[in-house]
């Protein structure tokens, strides 16, 4: 990957309206459902970031014939029977969610996969898959419990009744995928609330899901039929501009066609907490999933507490929140974040990192960090910004420019392509003054 860096310089507004990128979970699922089931699947919005189209070829690799036509992806499905054994291992860059929900689709079938990525995605933790499949029946060799995965699949799969440790909408739609190659039930429960995009797509899909609390199952053998699938723009890639607007003097700024669902919605909520003038209008439901246009002006915003409860819901959206926290009166103090530490970079050291590197003070615990923030002038200093190759951390730093007093240079940005093609011409098309280099 070519090395990115990104050049900010102090000031501006975000005015508008915007369209972020369609939603990366809802793509990716998109992609492996409609791989597994009858007749052809039509999907609208794909998110054609590294991440997603890591998972394309994935899916081709396996024998479903995917095309792209105008605005248009179409995958003519192979049913649940239909995979085949791939002829090499199947790389898939940067993504979690590639791996761990391929993880379970591969596991359900009577063939060898191997599953692998770049250094930072060979890292993570992946013994929270490996266990509930290995239950299952899988054969799963791994390097202590990271990928490379070497999975040899079992057909059918025996259904288990599954606790994950944490709440995690990618092992529990590992385990859920795997589960339609079962005999019998196959049940998860969570101990917290995770994302339902699973959830809801199989039911799309016509597969029987039935959901009481934190607990959700899948019998196996059941059939998907290919649907029409319209992804609506990514809650995560919004939070960028809900926060940059919000701390920006004179910004209007809309973003059209957002999902709200409301296992999501912790961005949105914990902005508002903080006093961030945020609308929603034309609010809908599209393809099962709620959409709505979000309108975000600039706003005095007070510290707040965000706990794991918080966390729960917004936990690819943290790095934005802290940027929100530091132009806010007073401390704010996250917790109940200990997951964050084995995302892409452990991003509870390198927020702190890079806030300090911008004159902000933050106080590090275990599972989260407490930011005093300010809420009058320019609250960041200029300087330069490790990313440490984190899509996340890039673009939260990418904001923290339009209240700087300096221009803020962040390394390594190429790994933004994973998650949000184009970012910085999108920004710059809002009023950020961001160049590539």
């Amino acid at each position: 990957m070519n090395f990115v860096q990104f050049q900010v310089a102090p000031g501006g507004c975000l005015t508008g309206q915007l369209r972020v990128p369609g939603d990366k979970s809802i793509s990716h699922r998109a992609l492996l459902f409609g791989a597994i089931a009858s007749g052809q699947t039509t999907v609208t919005g794909f998110l054609e970031s590294q991440d997603c189209l890591a998972t394309l070829a994935a899916v081709r690799a396996l024998g479903a014939r995917v095309v792209h036509d105008n605005a248009r992806w179409l995958i003519d499905g192979v049913g649940a029977a239909g995979l085949k054994e791939p002829a090499k291992a199947l790389d898939l860059g940067n993504s979690g969610t590639s791996m761990r929900l391929l993880a379970g689709l591969v596991a359900g079938q009577s063939f060898t996969t191997r599953l692998t990525g770049d250094e930072s995605l060979c890292r993570r933790p992946m013994s929270r898959v490996i266990d509930p499949l290995t239950l299952m029946g899988a054969s799963v060799a791994s390097k202590h419990g990271r990928a490379p995965l070497e999975i040899q699949g079992r057909r059918p799969l025996v259904a288990i009744d599954y606790t994950p440790p944490v709440a995690s909408a990618q092992i529990k739609s590992c385990i859920l995928l795997a589960g339609l190659f079962a005999q019998g039930t196959t049940t998860v429960h969570e101990p917290g609330v995770s994302r339902d995009h699973t959830e809801r797509m199989l039911a799309g899909f016509g597969v029987p899901v039935e959901r009481e609390g934190a607990q959700v199952s899948v019998i196996g053998g059941a059939t998907l039929n290919a649907i029409d699938v319209s992804v609506p723009a990514d809650l995560s890639s919004a939070a960028f501009f809900l926060v940059g607007a919000a701390i920006a003097d004179g910004s209007d700024l809309w973003l059209t066609d957002v999902g709200t669902n409301p296992t999501r919605r912790g961005v949105l909520d914990c902005l508002t907490r903080m006093g961030a003038a945020i609308t929603c209008h034309n609010a809908r439901e599209v393809a099962g999933e709620p959409v709505a246009d979000l309108r975000v002006g600039a706003s005095t915003l007070t510290a707040i507490e965000i706990g794991a409860a918080d966390v729960e819901l917004a936990i690819d959206e943290l790095p934005a929140l802290c940027i929100a926290a530091a132009c806010a009166q007073g401390t704010t103090r996250i917790s109940g974040a200990a997951e964050l530490r084995v995302k892409e970079s452990d991003r509870i050291a390198v927020m702190a990192d890079g806030l300090a590197a911008l004159g902000v003070h933050a106080e590090v615990y275990d599972d989260g960090m407490a930011i005093t923030g300010g809420t009058t002038g320019q609250v960041f200093t200029g300087g330069r910004i490790a990313s440490h190759g984190d899509h996340r951390i890039a673009m939260a730093f990418a904001m923290a420019g339009l209240r700087a007093s300096g221009s803020i240079v962040i390394d390594d940005c190429a790994p933004v392509a994973t998650s949000f093609p184009d970012f910085e011409a999108l920004a710059a098309k809002a009023g950020l003054a961001i160049t590539r280099q």
